[in-house]
């Protein structure tokens, strides 16, 4: 469907990317579970030759989340790791890259375990301070990754301000915007140069598929990235890919959800005996809640809180009924999890003691449920602590 450059965020999400099926006038894009596409004649096709480089399915979804997040293109990979992985081979060896601390445990595990063999350096710092940020920069960095807010004690950084202070060195900024979603959060419209999202989380939103995105400016960025997609292979399948185009048509209604749900449940946490911290940006205790109030629309659906030890954790985990205990975020129905044993069990102990991800740590992602069934089940639970 044709639309025009002033078209808002909800009609982007319902209609960038997608028209009606040319063949019968299906409204939903089919899913084009094919292999390979029988050509005209030699050297004569309709634009696909084979399914790896090219599938309609996955291109509507392209297409679709280029235009949400405001990106000249879009590249989608079958999992959020394999879009990180993909944004990684834009580096050389000896080239260096300054990681928010508090990253994702299994980004973490890529840069350290995997992509150091291939001599690339990695340099961990709080991207919330800039400071420290640029006193880390090296003649030899290519490359600022960051998560705001961070998983899971929900540090901010300002993108505007790193953006132009990795541009300064003539640096890309990179960010995974996978916590926030792009109804929250814009990041290309503070200067990022790529945005990488795993789908598996709010763009699909349903908790039945895996995959990520990595959406790009630079022509050059473009053109490598399409490159390796094809030469790798981590492609997203067609069915996958219709069930985040499925997600995004809602995207806009549960991220207000979301929103709505994760601040009362903060605000309940904080207001219980038990509970000795809570991370939220939308609460004003949070340390940067003026610059959520200025980077984000809304606060998202992610919180965490502090019981003070595993045993208090353990009691709560094993008493929550409505609350499910998994892994994974940005789903309909609420999640908790424990870090220290879950998400960031790949992360070295003294390395999560210092970022703040204790035994003693819960995390929620807020799902669409009423929010007094929420808080009712919290609350029992937090009665066996």
């Amino acid at each position: 469907m044709k639309l025009t450059s002033r078209a808002r965020f909800s009609t982007v999400c319902l209609h960038a990317g997608q028209d009606p099926d040319p063949a019968t006038g299906a409204i939903i894009t089919p899913i084009y579970q094919t292999s390979t596409y029988v050509q005209e004649a030699l050297g004569r096709h309709k634009g696909f030759e084979y399914a790896r480089t090219q599938n309609p399915t996955r291109m509507a979804l392209e297409r679709n989340l280029a235009a949400i997040e405001g990106g000249r293109a879009a590249f989608a990979f079958a999992s959020g790791m394999a879009a990180i992985g993909a944004i990684a081979t834009l580096l050389q060896a000896g080239d260096h890259v300054v990681v928010s601390d508090n990253t994702y445990g299994g980004t973490f595990r890529l840069f350290d375990k995997v992509l150091r063999r291939y001599q690339l350096s990695f340099t961990y710092v709080d991207t919330s301070s800039l400071d420290d940020v640029e006193r880390a920069f090296t003649k030899t960095t290519r490359m600022l990754f960051v998560e705001t807010p961070t998983n899971p004690v929900m540090r901010l950084t300002d993108l505007r301000a790193a953006a132009d202070l990795a541009h300064s060195h003539d640096v890309r900024l990179v960010v995974d915007n996978t916590f926030a979603s792009p109804y929250v959060q814009r990041p290309i419209e503070l200067g990022a140069d790529i945005v990488t999202h795993s789908t598996t989380k709010y763009l699909n939103g349903h908790s039945d598929s895996v995959g990520g995105i990595a959406i790009a400016q630079r022509d050059d960025d473009i053109e490598w990235l399409k490159f390796v997609q094809n030469a790798e292979g981590a492609i997203l399948s067609p069915f996958d890919s219709w069930l985040v185009l499925r997600g995004t048509k809602t995207l806009p209604l549960r991220m207000q959800q979301h929103n709505a749900n994760g601040l009362a449940l903060a605000q309940f946490l904080c207001a219980h005996a038990k509970v000795k911290h809570v991370y939220y940006p939308g609460l004003p205790s949070h340390p940067q809640h003026e610059l959520a109030k200025r980077q984000m629309r809304g606060f998202g659906g992610m919180l965490a809180f502090e019981l003070g030890s595993l045993e208090a954790a353990r009691r709560l985990l094993n008493a929550v009924k409505l609350h499910a205990l998994a892994e994974s975020l940005g789903g309909v129905e609420t999640l908790i999890s424990h870090p220290a044993t879950m998400t960031h069990a790949s992360v070295p102990a003294e390395r999560r003691q210092a970022l703040g991800i204790t035994d003693g740590l819960v995390r929620i992602s807020a799902g669409i449920e009423d929010i007094e069934d929420l808080k009712e089940d919290l609350g029992q639970a937090l009665d066996a602590v």
